[in-house]
């Protein structure tokens, strides 16, 4: 059983038991608040394993909701808004969500971006070897494996994989993969990231034109995709 604990911040109504009606549905405990005023002191008395925020508050712009939230809690955030505009998401992913979905959604990709976020954060750093479809990353070895096979990286692309490893099924944008692998100073060298994305695809993809695991976020970034 899940049993994981899901906190909802929107000030819709109907999409708030929408979203309750679905996460019981499939085992998860529904929490709701109308306001982020509401929902920032529910997070802050019980913690929840996640939270799904929507950008448009009534109270506070969600943007700053999710900075005040991210001072202190740790867990994952999917933002869920009718905001579709590349910047919005952009902002909201470099402020620390974890993912974004643009309303109207499909249940059914959010609950596969639910299960995603919630297997990174109990993955955390206990496990070194993170198993990802038919790809072996093995973090205190520094291995890549495919179908049991060995893959040469360099040492970038390993840089680079660990990085989307660890936070598998997250959207890491172009200006955060560009600072973590190459530095601050790096942060507009965007055509550094296509080469090596590029150069990663062709090891770890059965079909480098078509990926399945390395998925472009047209505008916005990558993201690694595991396999349900």
């Amino acid at each position: 059983m899940n049993r994981a604990g899901i906190l909802i911040i929107d000030d819709e109504a109907q999409i708030r038991k929408l979203l309750e009606i679905t996460l019981q549905s499939n085992d998860y405990i529904a929490m709701q608040a109308a306001t982020a005023k509401e929902g920032m002191i529910m997070a802050a008395n019980h913690p929840p394993d996640m939270i799904i925020l929507d950008l448009g508050l009534p109270d506070l712009d969600g943007h700053e909701v999710l900075k005040q939230l991210r001072e202190w809690y740790t867990n994952p955030i999917i933002i869920l808004s009718v905001q579709s505009d590349e910047a919005d998401i952009i902002k909201a992913l470099d402020n620390g969500a974890n993912d974004y979905l643009v309303k109207p959604f499909r249940t059914g990709e959010l609950l596969a971006r639910i299960r995603s976020a919630l297997r990174s954060t109990l993955q955390g750093d206990i496990t070194p070897a993170i198993v990802i479809g038919n790809l072996e990353i093995d973090l205190a070895l520094r291995t890549v494996k495919k179908n049991g096979e060995s893959i040469k990286l360099t040492s970038t692309e390993y840089t680079l994989l660990s990085l989307f490893a660890k936070n598998e099924g997250k959207v890491l944008t172009h200006h955060y993969l560009l600072r973590e692998v190459w530095g601050p100073g790096f942060i507009n060298q965007s055509q550094y990231l296509r080469v090596f994305i590029a150069q990663l695809r062709k090891k770890i993809e059965d079909d480098p034109n078509r990926p399945e695991y390395l998925v472009t976020e047209s505008g916005v970034g990558y993201r690694l995709v595991g396999t349900e």
